[in-house]
This record gives structure tokens, sequence and C-alpha cells, in this order.
């Protein structure tokens, strides 16, 4: 069977109605997730549910559970399906009802029969990753977001809000979009990244100031002790 290719993609669950099917340990981090997203409402079905485990969900209005089988009227008006029962045959039956109605569904047990997966991310303010290992291996993708937590703090979120700052002020300049590119190739280009992250950890923020400088214009230059304050 040929590999299925997936495409990373950032969804606005703001207006969406998304339906959890099976409210097992699978299905509460999912519910979890999609009311952290701010989706619009989530709808959880499961015959067998621990009711006591998804109180911590009921507070919320947007959340609501009936505890029954799924059907396939349930899909709805539903934007997402996220199928994660215990059963295969009735993840299968209630993907094989997604396909045939063109709703987007992710299954859990079996990646290949849904239309999209969920990657592990990672969410340094104002980096956000996603990643994945094809379902390969769960426990790989978590291990491989710690790795990426601790990397993106040694120097790349500082590097961020740094160009996060500068951006707009050196827009405004009216440089153009040539001269633009240039500059932030070069304060993105390797050799930056690993000055700035080595002078960040040191707190050298002298160093930081001449690197910077030889790469902006000098109208710039009396901003950048202001831009490097509150990178933390």
């Amino acid at each position: 069977m040929e590999q299925m290719r997936y495409y990373p993609l950032f969804l606005d669950l703001s207006r969406a109605v998304c339906l959890v099917i099976g409210a097992g340990r699978v299905g509460r981090r999912k519910i979890a997730a999609l009311l952290e997203c701010g989706a619009a409402g989530v709808v959880a079905l499961d015959p067998f549910a621990d009711a006591e485990k998804l109180q911590v969900f009921v507070e919320d209005s947007r959340f609501c559970f009936e505890r029954r089988p799924f059907r396939e009227e349930d899909m709805a008006g539903k934007a997402l399906v996220f199928i994660c029962t215990s059963s295969r045959e009735v993840n299968r039956t209630a993907a094989a009802a997604c396909r045939a109605r063109n709703v987007l569904c992710n299954v859990a047990d079996a990646p290949h029969e849904g239309a999209f997966i969920v990657p592990s991310h990672v969410d340094a303010p104002p980096l956000s990753l996603a990643l994945s290992t094809g379902g390969a291996s769960p426990a790989l993708a978590r291990a491989l977001k710690e790795d990426l937590e601790t990397w993106l703090g040694g120097g790349y979120v500082p590097l961020a809000r740094f160009l996060e700052k500068l951006r707009p002020i050196l827009l405004n300049l009216g440089l153009g979009s040539d001269r633009n590119a240039e500059i932030f190739r070069a304060l993105c280009s390797p050799e930056f990244r690993s000055c700035f992250r080595a002078a960040y950890a040191a707190r050298d923020h002298k160093r930081i100031l001449r690197m910077a400088e030889a790469i902006l214009p000098p109208g710039l230059h009396g901003s950048l002790k202001e831009l490097l304050n509150g990178l933390d």
C-alpha cells in the first residue's frame, strides 16, 4: 500500500463543532486539546465512558457528552471527527461513514483510514512547531518534543522575539522588499543564529548589539538596546 503523505495545517476552530467518538483515555486527550484550541463545540459519544473522568469538561458550556454509540447522523454539522474507541470494528465503520460524507476524520488506531493526523506540537511563543513520526512511534514523537523544547529555549525563542519586535520598525523605513529580504536573511543566517544564541546564553548583549549593527541600517542602531529588552 502506498504510504500516505500528510501536510501540516493550522486550523481556526473558533467556529467549528467537533465530534469525538470514544471518551476513554485517548478520547479525553482529544477533548481537552480541542477545548484548549478554542473549538466552538465538542460533542463526545461513548456508551461505556467513566462519567467521573469527564467531569473536568462538564463546566465548559462548549462540551456535550452522550452515553450512547455513534450514529451516522451524528456527523451532520461537524467540522472534524476524532475516532478513538477501543473497538477496531467501530472505528473502521465510523471512518468509512466519514469518508462517504466527505467529513474529515482522525482515526487513533489506524491513521491511514483517516483524512488527517494530529502531530505533536511545541508551543514556545512566538514559535510553534509541529512534528510527527507518521504513526511509527508516538513515544518517539514525545521524546522529540522534549528535545525541541530544550533546543528552542536555548536562544531561538529570544531570537524570534527580537525579530518580531524589529520587523515592523524595519518595514516602516521603506527600504524596499529586496533590501528588507536581504537584511532578514542575514539576521537568520547560520552565522548570526549561532552567534546570537551563544551571546544570549552568556548575557553578552554588547556582542549582540555589535552583530546587529553590522547588518541593520544606521537609523535603527539607537533602537537596538530597547529591542533586546524583555526577550526571555
